[in-house]
């Protein structure tokens, strides 16, 4: 099929990009020069493993970037609209989705033929039909159905293993309109072979979404509570108690040879700093806001976003707990972006966690393999001594705190091994062994 992606952020790039992988022709579309210029040099804009190989290989081929919309929409068969939609105090704030969708109204009034338009950002149930379906018929002074359809595609992606889950996705879910609609998306979808794919209405399809984050964002934070409890009543280290709950037939399964599969959901069960980027933040309070608009409190998920917001907190008590004043002490941040794999900074734990150590006269270095510029842009470098790697950034510091979870911090206990005397290391993701440091500590001990 001829795809048009408008927006190349985060989901709209790896969208674009994989599609042309999967076969189909592809042009992305974004209002940034600049940003489309870069996509077709083959650079990506964006740091996501795997990207930068996939968008080489197809770039110029059956793969380009414009900033010209309408030609793109008029081009194309399927148009995928991806811009952001941020959460704004008391609700997600539609207004790039609204200026692209009456730009794509615009161009299906030039256009003959039969077109869909499916939102792929992440937007409240209702919002499909409710607010992208009315500005297109307006704009294009088109009837949705007979001379276009909308449709509705959630993406399932996690930021630094995007590629892959959009290659091999669990699930694909197909929202439209009609029957017309969802019959483009399977075509889309077509070359995924052997994937479950739900086909449903558009508002059922906002919901899986919002419900997904949901859920994973609860177990998190249930995981904090129980892991500050622990800290509470002392003599109890959260890991041993979630390495035993994980042992539950109903969450590692045991297949008949007596080998055990952890789901992936098991690692949401694990004490941490709490969870950030751009999805579970958001989406969770966007869809207690949804849920007070409708009359109904969200009351559990109110309390998910309470103590992901005070678990940073955790951290600096864990700190106190052996330097009571932190003026002057000499401290390491090590891992910026939220998670590994990402350059993402969105609402990562290490951003108030920095700002708190700033503010009570702490001296920090900091580093992350790639976060660093997006760092800089976000924190600055007047009060933090940005460093070139691990062993720069722990060199003559008092206490390190651990944020991220980067495979480059496990070779950490053998690099502490010599050091004289031994600096603090509090673990915020319970990420190495409490045995292989010598002053260890962590959230949940």
């Amino acid at each position: 099929m001829k795809i048009s992606v408008i927006g190349t952020g985060y989901v709209g790039l790896v969208s674009g990009v994989c599609l042309a992988e999967k076969g189909h022709r592809v042009v992305c579309v974004d209002s940034d020069l600049e940003k489309v210029q870069k996509i077709n040099r083959g650079e990506a804009p964006i740091y996501e493993d795997g990207l930068g190989e996939l968008l080489c290989r197809h770039i110029g081929k059956t793969l380009s970037a414009t900033t010209d919309l309408q030609e793109a929409v008029l081009g194309s068969e399927l148009s995928l609209i991806a811009v952001g939609t941020p959460y704004q105090g008391s609700k997600i704030d539609l207004r790039a989705i609204k200026l692209v969708c009456e730009q794509v109204g615009r161009a299906l009034a030039e256009k003959q033929e039969y077109h869909v338009v499916v939102v792929k950002s992440t937007v409240v149930p209702g919002t499909t039909d409710t607010v992208v379906k009315p500005i297109l018929e307006q704009a294009s002074g088109k009837q949705a159905g007979p001379h276009f359809g909308v449709g509705m595609n959630p993406e399932f992606l996690r930021e630094g293993n995007a590629v892959v889950d959009f290659l091999q996705p669990d699930r694909i879910v197909m929202g439209g309109m009609d029957a017309r609609t969802v019959d483009a998306l399977e075509e889309l979808y077509a070359v995924f072979e052997g994937v479950p794919k739900i086909r449903t209405a558009n508002k059922t399809a906002e919901m899986i979404k919002y419900t997904s984050n949901s859920l994973l964002a609860t177990l998190i934070s249930f995981s904090n509570e129980i892991g500050n409890l622990c800290a509470a009543l002392g003599d109890i280290d959260t890991i041993e108690v979630m390495k035993g709950v994980h042992l539950d037939k109903r969450l590692t399964t045991v297949l008949e040879d007596g080998r055990r599969v952890v789901p992936q959901a098991a690692s949401y069960l694990w004490p941490g700093c709490g969870f950030g980027g751009s999805c579970f933040p958001k989406d969770v309070k966007a869809l207690i806001a949804h849920g007070k608009q409708a009359g109904r409190d969200m009351d559990l998920l109110e309390t998910v976003i309470r103590i992901n917001e005070s678990q940073p907190r955790q951290v600096i008590s864990i700190l106190k707990k052996h330097y009571p004043s932190l003026a002057g002490l000499r401290v390491a941040v090590l891992g910026l972006a939220f998670k590994p794999g990402t350059d993402d900074m969105r609402e990562s734990p290490a951003v108030p966690i920095i700002r708190q150590l700033v503010r009570e006269g702490a001296q920090v270095k900091a580093y992350d393999p790639i976060a660093r510029h997006e760092a800089e842009k976000l924190l600055g470098n007047h009060d933090i001594h940005y460093m070139e790697d691990v062993a720069q950034a722990v060199a003559g510091v008092q206490a390190i705190v651990l944020t991220t979870a980067w495979e480059e911090f496990r070779g950490l206990p053998a690099m502490l091994a010599g050091a004289d005397p031994q600096p603090l290391l509090v673990d915020g993701r319970r990420f190495l062994d409490k045995t292989g440091v010598a002053r260890y500590d962590g959230v949940g001990l």
